[in-house]
């Protein structure tokens, strides 16, 4: 693993050694998890156009076509591990050298890592939400439902994609079924997290907005903050006249609010950075 330049250090340490930031992430903490992002290095999206939410929820064909990718894709997001990063973030909340965590992804590997009441802005795959009753289910469940009702897929090889979906052939769609809510039998099953095209439920957004209120900075960790739900973030500290900082490979819709960016590796960067402020 390369080394990550003292003055990168240094200067984090300059910011937030007698500040108390909370700590904002995106899917670029993820990648070397081996979970993919949205976006490249411009901030421009990769590949086809995510599923929408108003098709989802209209769609029975859409709802098909998502289930049978993501039968394929949560296997490895499941096997996914919380990589440096993560674990370097879960350290310095441990001790109080952060504030808070908020997070833009639905992998749950801060959790995993040991951070505590992380605010998913946009909810967790490990979960799936009926959209008739309202209940929740393990995934898990869920998947060894689909896994029976669909032996047709098993061994079917699936190039990953962001967030538990995957590259899949439309002609292996035709035959899928797609599972029923355990709870009530309904047809309209939804993983609990937000679609592209759909709100972050108000008491997550408020929730995110007063840990950013009563932090002292701001630090962003792999996002091209090109979501609103983050960037709103972003505008609320600088509003607020507290430090904004970033940490990321690439464009972000925030750059000219940044009072500092650092284009580094976040799982190479963040436990040296951990390293001395444990020992400050």
């Amino acid at each position: 693993m390369p080394d990550v330049p003292d003055t990168h250090v240094d200067t984090l340490l300059h910011w937030m050694q007698d500040r108390s930031f909370v700590v904002l992430t995106g899917a670029g903490i993820s990648t070397s998890s081996g979970i993919p992002d949205y976006r490249d290095s411009e901030g421009v999206r990769r590949g086809r156009q995510p599923m929408m939410f108003q098709e989802f929820l209209n769609a029975p064909e859409a709802r098909r076509r998502y289930w049978a990718r993501a039968m394929l894709g949560w296997p490895r997001v499941r096997a996914a591990q919380p990589n440096p990063a993560h674990e370097a973030i879960a350290r310095l909340q441990q001790r109080d050298l952060i504030s808070g965590v908020i997070t833009q992804n639905v992998d749950s590997l801060h959790d995993q890592a040991g951070s505590h009441d992380v605010v998913e802005l946009h909810g967790s795959l490990h979960w799936v939400l009926c959209l008739d009753c309202r209940q929740r289910t393990e995934r898990d469940i869920v998947q060894l439902t689909l896994v029976e009702q669909n032996p047709y897929l098993a061994g079917v090889d699936a190039v990953q994609a962001p967030d538990g979906d995957t590259l899949l052939d439309r002609a292996f769609e035709e035959r899928f079924q797609v599972p029923h809510c355990p709870h009530c039998g309904g047809e309209r099953l939804k993983p609990d997290v937000v679609f592209f095209g759909e709100n972050v439920a108000p008491p997550t957004a408020a929730k995110a907005m007063q840990r950013v209120e009563d932090a002292q900075g701001l630090l962003v960790v792999g996002s091209s903050l090109m979501a609103f739900s983050a960037f709103r973030l972003c505008r609320t500290i600088k509003d607020q006249g507290k430090p904004l900082i970033a940490i990321n490979l690439g464009k972000t819709r925030a750059d000219d609010l940044l009072d500092l960016k650092i284009e580094a590796s976040c799982e190479v960067l963040l436990p040296a950075l951990a390293q001395r402020l444990l020992r400050a």
